[in-house]
Parts: structure tokens; sequence; C-alpha cells
């Protein structure tokens, strides 16, 4: 059976965590190195999670600068 058009989720849909899994809160204080090996894996600290932020790309006139080196040849 295939899937509806209305229910399937589209890439750019799809919303950022704000909640990290134990072991992802593990890894990134292992990093910061306020982890220890011995102590318990309950009650971990907080870890802030990094929101990305894609920045727009600004237009090149590059159309333009091929145009004028045609033209000089």
């Amino acid at each position: 059976m295939t899937i509806d058009k209305s229910l399937k989720i589209k890439a750019g849909s799809a919303k950022t965590r704000n909640v990290y899994k134990r072991t992802e809160r593990i890894e990134k204080l292992k990093e910061m190195e306020k982890f220890d090996e011995s102590g318990k894996v309950y009650g971990l600290p907080k870890v802030r999670v990094e929101k990305i932020s894609l920045k727009k790309k600004k237009k090149v006139k590059v159309a333009e600068t091929d145009d004028a080196a045609s033209d000089d040849a």
C-alpha cells in the first residue's frame, strides 16, 4: 500500500528538536568535560541545544560578469 499525499511529511516541514536524548546529553557533557564515567546517568544536568539558523544566500550577479568577459574577447 502507498501513503496518501496528505500524510507524507515533507523534508522542509520537519521541526528541530529542542530536547536531547540521554545518550546525546552524555556525549555533549563529555565534550564539555562535565560528565564523570562513574557517575549516575539519571538526573543529568541540562544541556543547551544549539539552534542552527540558515542564512539566506545573496544573489550574485554572475550573468553580468560573464557577458562582460565574453564582450572583451
